[in-house]
């Protein structure tokens, strides 16, 4: 019986550093690379981090102000 190849499995992440409009910083978010339109790639990092911060709020009771500014971290 042959053997099937497994296809590899796509894990890459990007990271990004996001500054919102009070003046909080959050650094090293992840977004998986697979969600990252490559002609709208602002709009859809800032969408999955804000889909990302409205799950985070609505588990801790704290929400985010809006994003200022995505930068990829260093």
């Amino acid at each position: 019986m042959a053997r099937q190849k497994k296809q590899p499995v796509e894990n890459a992440f990007a990271l990004f550093d996001v500054i919102y409009q009070d003046g909080a910083r959050t650094s090293n978010r992840k977004v998986p690379t697979a969600d990252i339109d490559q002609f709208d790639r602002e709009n859809s990092i800032r969408t999955f981090l804000e889909a990302q911060d409205r799950k985070i709020a609505e588990m801790s009771g704290n929400p985010r102000g809006p994003i200022k500014s995505i930068t990829p971290s260093a």
